[in-house]
């Protein structure tokens, strides 16, 4: 089936190397070897392929270079090292002007020094343990958004941490041009699914936008019978199908259905260009079910999806679904429903209706049918399964009238403690850090929305890096928070954010 295009193997980040004429011409040749070898050393280890671009030398190459790299799409940043002393002054035009994200590379050439044979030709050469304090002092300065990563790139902590920089520059680009498409308005007298779209694309990108479901309907309703049979045939080969959706079961139908939903959101979606979208139980129109089967599917693919129009969620689960490409483990919606407040061993049942992702399982699903006591058409089909046990993240996206706030919860996915024979969805039962009572605490503090995206390919900081590109709020819930702590960085973000604002 048709995806959503690749974002993080397809794009590039461009390798800068500053320079500047007063070494003369053989350093200059020097330094062009070395930074190249750094480059392709590099492009080895990481996600996105590596672009070397000619050393650079004075202010109008930088702006121009710059400028190339904003109207180049498939360029998700920029990487910079002062492999000599390159003074900062001549970057400050081609900074002002960037608008893609910067890594900030403090390396150089040699792992150990060769002392017996350092001469000042050497240390001419090798000047970055100052060049780069030059760079950053006037990366401070014009307080430009960066990312600043230390050490030699044969070290995989330094490769490791740049590969999860490309995945966020992954996502900040998939938001800059994403477009989401709501079917039908979100859930009637709901607060936190609101937003203000403008200001979300002027902030993120993202082009958020309503269609009517009869839109949808006529899209389903327009699926070939042979389409529909291939669908299900591939249904029958992937999951574990309950015997009354089975070839002669009394439900088969149902499933037929599910597989008209599906192709008719994919044939809507790929026409539009849409790489997200969201649903409402309470406007349905012509569709006899509630998508399950097919949104479970589609998140699968890559799609982002929110539930009762909540787009702001739909929007990370397609960012988690870009900075997550080729790791272990997956993205979806999820929603906090429900605890077990046993002392001491407090757990949270996340699920919804129907539309979890199964890339939260490496298990086989079960294909399954069953009555949905809202939304007044047909018993949706849908995957029922547990998530993996292991480490995780749920991040919330909430409109606070004058900015976003991204709240993150590391989290534990831990294996349910009895079997959920009479609950027919996708869900995860989670262990909270540092623990329920402070995490719970932390998040209604934070006013974070009850939906999120789970995210178990991609960790924390990923999400830090992603927050500064788009110059976003994030608070994180973590091992190391205490409520108190927690309660004064809400109160110094809010400050910070009005001021940064300005006027």
């Amino acid at each position: 089936m048709p995806r959503p295009a690749s974002v993080l193997s397809a794009g590039e980040v461009w390798f800068l190397t500053g320079s500047q004429h007063l070494y003369g011409p053989e350093t200059l040749a020097q330094v062009a070897d070395q930074s190249r070898a750094i480059a392709r050393q590099l492009g080895t280890a990481v996600p996105a392929r590596v672009v070397w671009k000619p050393v650079l030398t004075d202010a109008d190459a930088i702006r121009r270079t710059m400028l190339e790299a904003n109207a180049d799409d498939g360029v998700l940043g920029v990487i910079a090292w002062m492999h000599t002393f390159s003074p900062s002054k001549m970057w400050i035009a081609g900074l002002d002007a960037l608008d893609k994200p910067l890594l900030h590379l403090h390396t150089q050439a040699n792992v150990a020094l060769p002392w017996a044979d350092i001469d000042f030709d050497f240390m001419n050469l090798n000047q970055a343990a100052h060049g780069d304090r030059e760079f950053g002092y006037m990366l401070a300065r014009l307080d430009v958004p960066r990312t600043v990563v230390v050490g030699h790139v044969s070290d995989p902590v330094v490769t490791d941490r740049i590969a999860t920089w490309q995945r966020a520059a992954a996502g900040r680009s998939t938001a800059r041009r994403m477009k989401l498409a709501r079917f039908g308005d979100n859930m009637r007298f709901v607060g936190v699914t609101e937003g203000d779209k403008t200001e979300a694309e002027h902030v993120l990108g993202v082009q958020v936008n309503t269609w009517g479901v009869n839109d949808l309907a006529d899209a389903v309703a327009a699926a070939e019978e042979s389409a529909v049979d291939a669908l299900v045939a591939e249904y029958d080969e992937a999951y574990a199908v309950v015997p009354e959706l089975r070839a002669d079961g009394e439900r088969r139908e149902s499933l037929r259905y599910g597989a008209r939903l599906e192709l008719g959101l994919r044939s809507f979606l790929e026409e539009g260009g849409f790489d997200a979208f969201t649903t409402t139980f309470e406007d349905l129109g012509a569709l006899r079910q509630l998508p399950g089967l097919a949104v479970q599917r589609l998140m699968a693919d890559g799609y982002g999806f929110g539930a009762e129009g909540d787009w702001k969620t739909a929007v990370l689960v397609r960012i988690a679904n870009v900075m997550g490409e080729g790791l272990p483990g997956g993205a979806s919606l999820m929603e906090d429903y429900t605890y077990d407040l046993t002392p001491g061993s407090e757990l949270i049942l996340g699920a919804h209706m129907l539309e979890v992702s199964p890339t939260l399982t490496t298990q086989r699903p079960s294909l399954e049918v069953h009555p949905l006591g809202i939304g007044g058409r047909e018993d949706p089909v849908r995957l029922v399964f547990d998530a993996d046990p292991g480490p995780a993240l749920v991040v919330a996206l909430s409109d606070l009238r004058d900015r976003f706030r991204l709240v993150a919860n590391v989290v534990d996915v831990v294996a349910p403690p009895e079997p959920l024979p009479k609950l027919p969805v996708g869900r995860a039962v989670w262990e909270p850090r540092p623990d329920f009572r402070t995490s719970a605490a932390a998040w209604l503090t934070a006013g974070a929305a009850h939906h999120t995206v789970m995210t178990t390919a991609v960790g924390i900081e990923a999400w830090r890096d992603l927050a500064g590109m788009l110059r976003t709020e994030l608070l994180v819930i973590d091992e190391g928070t205490t409520l108190h702590g927690f309660e004064h960085e809400v109160r110094w973000n809010a400050a910070y954010h009005r001021l940064a604002r300005g006027l």
